[in-house]
């Protein structure tokens, strides 16, 4: 049964969020899993941003999310209610989301993946995935005896 419409995009970029996750897993960074309830969040959290329901003309994009650890989390949202100057705890927790955001970006492109900055002023550590690999390329952290290929249509053109 071939996919139409809305349910192909939608089965076009879960395919996609589902091979960054197994990129980000295979490169040894924890992954957030999905629905994992956000305050046991850390790691890599890979997700489908569906624009496309609130504007009609946006398309859905797949993000990757740096999550540090839930004391720091804490450490930050406090100063932050405070209204606190830059802290200690603010400071590592955007120099940590920066850093990973590169590294996301470096093991992404390393795999075939086009990868880049997010350009959203509100989540500004955010990773935007714009492409998987080239179609049919097997993934190298498959065993080449296992023969594992992507499944067809997993690249957005």
């Amino acid at each position: 049964m071939e996919e139409t419409g809305d349910e192909g995009v939608r089965v076009t970029f879960e395919r996609l969020a589902r091979r960054v996750r197994d990129e980000l897993a295979a490169a040894g960074l924890p992954v957030v899993a999905n629905d994992l309830a956000s305050e046991l969040a850390v790691g890599a959290e890979v997700q489908i941003d569906w624009l496309n329901r609130v504007f009609p003309d946006a398309e859905p994009e797949v993000v990757v999310t740096w999550r540090v650890g839930p004391q720091l989390r804490r450490n930050v949202m406090e100063d932050a209610r405070q209204r606190r100057a830059v802290t200690a705890a603010i400071r590592q927790s955007g120099e940590v989301q920066a850093a990973m955001a590169g590294a996301v970006i470096a093991i992404l492109s390393a795999a075939g993946f086009t990868a880049r900055d997010h350009e959203n002023d509100l989540s500004p550590f955010d990773v935007q995935v714009l492409a998987g690999p080239a179609p049919g390329r097997r993934p190298a952290w498959a065993f080449p005896d296992e023969n594992v290929t992507p499944p067809a249509g997993s690249a957005i053109s």
